[in-house]
């Protein structure tokens, strides 16, 4: 998991991110990034700080050659539970079972990000059945 200290400066918070971004990039060479789309949320300033963090994360990936794939939350919740209007905790649910863990993930943090994986290789194989 990578921290940030939350008394730093943005800018500070944000190459913090993209080298620890880079480090997960170098030691498990995916090839691709799935992420989220950006949302626009009730509170602007969490948009924004979620845009900047987007930002990083695929420029993370576009420097170490990686395809990007965005998907929308809807399709994300829609592709992991059947229902595009989910709720975290269902999805957190799906997640555990289609992965066959024993133990929630850490965070939803991380639920979401599982889902967003879960989602891609759902697409990824739709796409291949259709060539």
């Amino acid at each position: 998991m990578i921290k940030t200290n939350s008394t730093d400066p943005l800018s500070e918070k944000l190459a913090q991110l993209y080298d620890g971004i880079a480090d997960v990039i170098k030691t498990f060479k995916p090839d691709i990034l799935s992420i989220e789309e950006a949302f626009y949320g009730k509170n602007a300033r969490t948009a924004l700080l979620m845009g900047h963090v987007r930002g990083v994360a695929m420029v993370a990936g576009h420097h170490a050659e990686l395809n990007i794939a965005e998907y929308a939350a809807r399709k994300v919740k829609s592709a992991v539970t059947g229902n595009g209007a989910a709720d975290k905790q269902q999805v957190q649910f799906m997640v555990k079972r289609l992965l066959k863990l024993k133990e929630d993930p850490e965070t939803m943090d991380a639920s979401d990000a599982l889902a967003i994986a879960i989602c891609h290789g759902l697409n990824y194989k739709l796409a291949k059945l259709g060539t």
